[in-house]
This record gives structure tokens, C-alpha cells and sequence, in this order.
């Protein structure tokens, strides 16, 4: 693949690297991360992209960028009208998966040792997790439709599950807007209905941390982050509710290319028309499963206090518990953007990159207007996590994005072939991070090999202006699918 380098942290493929491109590949990376990038085939579903009918100004690429299904993860598309699609490999199979940060007023130096392995304990033994593992919010797909499908965090909050000052302290606060329960199909009412409350597998996480780090203090005083405090971060998303969405959408999407002569370069980008039905089926379905992932989120963390308040013997005051936010990266939102010296109302894909909105956008919550969208960045269960904020260089150059996580180097199964004859566990617990884990390779798939080191991640979107570091977060403990 033709790449070439514009900037100290810019690539670009340009338009005519293979035929059908609309517009050039851009990836934010170093000479570094670069060369990890060249080893899958992200760079070629970035060229594959720039083909979608109606994208705009570019295909975009964040540092953490590796080989997914159609876009890659860590790829951001935006496209618009009058020629624009919707592509569900552009969002992904976990519709919303995302980040959720909780604070406490706890020393985490006084979460070690028993006490720590203890917490630990009774985190993995109260949040369901791994494949096919059944939530403790079990509801019919009657009321799963009327539920969490179309109000999002705010129904878990309406059922006790958390404060509704939290609301306010969510991307979108807590619920996107003309979810369609009717465009859902009954398999993945069935698959989702016993799923709310649980963490899953892969990737997904409940994490016990420390604020190891603060670079910026004003910013860190403004969300209610103190260095040396204990925190709570959630990495889920909408289960296989939204997975079944996602293949439904791709099995209709396939078909009707034909009927709207669409042609690609990869047919897992399948797509439509934004003023599609089979466009409105997709849009209504993705904001229900988004809205599940909203207060799956929001069942979890709730579990997630209980069981801290329990396990360590301390009160609701004593535990000063906080949301800092809650985001998504994998979703499709429509958003008003400045293109070519004009506002241009946009369908944003992000797929494995999060929202960067910078300080003073009137989407932001009141709390965080003067210093941008807070940023959630898992790195991995090994080395450290980042909290971002958004900064104006997003909103010029990417959309208001940036990036997601760490970004794998190692399938899955090649990590477990390097950690073939190695306890990740006891390694984790030499460095002083308890680990728990339901399936048997789990930890092998996700040990620190597997991922980029995210200090080069962050280190690059803040170079570039896209985002600016607050606080760095350390693992104490992590609960894993």
C-alpha cells in the first residue's frame, strides 16, 4: 500500500493508491506505530473506505488502528447526502461498546494486599462475565423493548440502578434519540433480553485503578479526578443484542447494493443509502442497541459500588462514589461539521474511536464546557489507562475524534501461542495487579504483549492536537470475561 508521511505524526494514502478511492487515507501514527500498523491489513480497509459513496474529506485512521471487520478499528468515516451510505462495518459488531470512569474518595494505598484481593473477589463474583453469560436484570423482550431499548441509562436510573445527576455526565447523556424498537429483530430481543448487567468476553473489563498521574491539575479538578484515589473503569457495550443487529443489517445490506448499483472493493463494507429504508431500519436499530449498551453500563457500574460499599466496609459518604463519564466508540451519529468553510450536517462513524468534542461545544455537558469532552483510554490490564479531553485540533482535522484504546499487535490466538507454558495471572500479581478471569485463555488473549504500549497511542493525538492528556490511571485489579 502507497503511504506516504505529511506531517511527524500525519500519513497519507493518496486517492489514487487503488482504484475507486473518493478521497485520501489519513492516519495519525509515528514512525513507530507505523510500522506496527503495516503488519495487518488496516491500511488497505482504509483505502477500501475511501470508496463509500459520499464520504467526505477522508478516510481517518487513529493511532491505535488494526485489521477489523470492513472499517478498520480505529477508523473514522463521515459521510453526507445527497450520495451518502451508512455502513454497519463502519460501527462494528458491539454496537456501543465503550468506557465508563467512576472515581472514589478512597487512598488506593489503602486497597492492597487481602483487602485488595478480596474486592477483587467479590467484584468477579458479583458481575457476570464471559460468553453467553446471563445479567442479574432479566427482563422479557416485552419490556426489553419498551425499557432500556429506548431510554437508555435513564431507565436503569428510573429502576434504581444509580443517580440521575449521572445522566448529565454521559456522551449523549445516556440515550441517543429516535431509537426504533420496531426495526429489532425477535432473535436479537431473545439474544439480548437475559444479557443487561453483564461485562462479556474479549476485551471487555471491570478494572480497580489508582490516579498515578496528574499532567493537568486544573483539568483533573474540573472532572474530580485526585491523584492516589481509587477508581472504577467499565468496558463493555450492547452484548449480542447488538451483535445480532449488526448481522441482520449486513445480511439486508448485501442484498440491496445490487438494487442501488453500489459497488466496493470489500463487501463486508456493505452499505445503503442514508434515505434508505433499509438505511432507517439500520439507524433506529443501532441507536436501540446503543441504548442498551447505556444502561448496561449503568447496571454495571451500580453492581460495581455495591459491591465496593461491601467488600471494603465503607459508606455511601465514605466512598464519595462519581461518575466522571461515559462514552461510546463504536457508534454512528449525525453531527454538524465544518467542511471546506461551511457547516455540513454529517453520519460520523466511529468504529474503535471515541468523541473529542474540545472545550466551549454546545453538545458538552455544563460540568465540562470550559475544558472539552473528557476522553476515556484503556490501555491494558498490564502497564496503565489514559483520561483524556477533547481539544479544537479534533474538530478541524478528524471530526471531534480520537482514539479508543491501546490497539492490538497479536491476534488472539497468537497471544495465547506466546503465553503457551506462562501464568499471566501470576505475573500480573509479581507486579502487583490481581486478576481474575472466566474463560481459560482470557488472560492470555489480553496480556501486554498482545497490545501497543497506549503511551505511544496518546502521545500521538496529543502531538497532533486531537486531544490533551489529564491523568494517567494505574491497574490494582481487573475482573476479566
Amino acid at each position: 500500500m502507497q503511504v506516504e508521511q505529511v506531517a511527524p505524526y500525519l500519513w497519507r494514502i493518496p486517492p489514487d493508491a487503488r482504484p475507486g478511492m473518493r478521497v485520501p487515507g489519513l492516519i495519525y501514527a509515528d514512525e513507530a506505530l507505523m510500522a506496527a500498523i503495516r503488519r495487518d491489513a488496516a491500511l488497505e480497509q482504509v483505502a477500501n473506505a475511501a470508496a463509500l459513496p459520499g464520504i467526505v474529506k477522508a478516510s481517518l485512521a487513529m493511532p491505535d488502528i488494526h485489521q477489523g471487520y470492513g472499517l478498520p478499528v480505529g477508523g473514522v468515516v463521515a459521510t453526507a447526502g445527497p450520495d451518502g451510505v451508512v455502513s454497519p462495518g463502519g460501527v462494528g459488531y458491539d454496537i456501543n461498546c465503550g468506557v465508563r470512569l467512576l472515581a472514589t474518595d478512597l487512598a488506593a494505598a489503602d486497597v492492597v494486599g487481602s483487602r485488595l484481593e478480596r474486592l477483587v473477589d467479590a467484584l468477579a463474583a458479583a458481575v457476570p462475565s464471559g460468553v453467553g453469560s446471563s445479567g442479574r436484570v432479566p427482563l422479557s423482550a416485552a419490556e426489553l423493548r419498551r425499557g432500556p431499548v429506548r431510554d437508555g441509562a435513564g431507565w436503569a436510573v428510573a429502576r434504581g440502578y444509580g443517580e440521575a445527576d449521572e445522566l448529565s455526565r454521559m456522551e449523549s447523556n445516556g440515550c441517543l434519540p429516535a431509537a426504533d424498537p420496531d426495526a429489532v429483530s425477535t432473535k436479537a430481543y431473545e439474544r439480548g433480553r437475559g444479557q443487561l448487567g453483564t461485562l462479556g468476553s474479549g476485551n471487555h473489563f471491570l478494572e480497580v485503578q489508582a490516579v498515578e498521574t496528574v499532567f493537568l491539575p486544573d483539568v483533573a479538578r474540573v472532572l474530580g479526578l485526585d491523584e492516589g484515589r481509587l477508581t472504577v473503569m467499565v468496558h463493555t457495550g450492547s452484548r449480542g443484542f447488538g451483535h445480532q443487529i449488526c448481522t441482520d443489517a449486513l445480511g439486508a445490506m448485501q442484498g440491496a447494493m445490487r438494487r442501488y448499483g453500489i459497488t466496493l472493493p470489500d463487501r463486508q463494507l456493505a452499505c445503503v443509502p442514508l434515505a434508505s429504508p433499509e438505511a432507517r431500519a439500520y439507524l433506529g436499530a443501532m441507536r436501540a442497541a446503543a441504548n442498551f449498551a447505556f444502561a448496561n453500563r449503568q447496571c454495571l457500574a451500580h453492581f460495581a459500588r455495591e459491591v465496593v460499599e461491601r467488600a471494603l466496609g465503607v459508606s455511601p459518604r465514605e466512598l464519595g462514589w462519581r461518575l466522571i463519564y461515559d462514552v461510546a466508540h463504536n457508534i454512528a451519529k449525525e453531527e454538524e461539521h465544518e467542511v471546506d468553510g461551511r457547516t455540513r450536517r454529517l453520519l460520523v462513524h466511529r468504529k474503535g474511536a471515541t468523541r473529542a468534542f474540545p472545550p466551549g461545544h454546545p453538545e458538552l455537558a455544563e460540568a465540562y464546557r470550559a475544558v472539552g469532552q473528557p476522553v476515556l483510554i484503556p490501555g491494558d490490564m498490564g502497564r496503565y489507562s489514559y483520561v483524556l479531553v477533547g481539544a479544537p485540533g479534533a474538530m478541524r482535522e478528524t471530526f471531534g475524534s480520537t482514539c479508543h484504546g491501546a490497539g492490538r499487535v497479536l491476534s488472539r490466538t497468537a497471544a495465547v501461542r506466546a503465553a503457551r507454558g506462562r501464568s499471566i495471572a501470576d505475573e500480573l500479581l509479581a507486579r502487583g495487579i490481581v486478576a481474575r478471569a472466566g474463560g481459560r485463555d482470557s488472560l492470555a488473549e489480553e496480556m501486554s504483549e498482545a497490545y501497543k504500549d497506549v503511551r505511544n497511542v496518546v502521545d500521538v493525538v496529543e502531538r497532533a492536537g486531537l486531544s490533551r492528556v489529564v491523568a494517567r490511571l494505574r491497574p490494582l485489579g481487573v475482573v476479566k470475561g
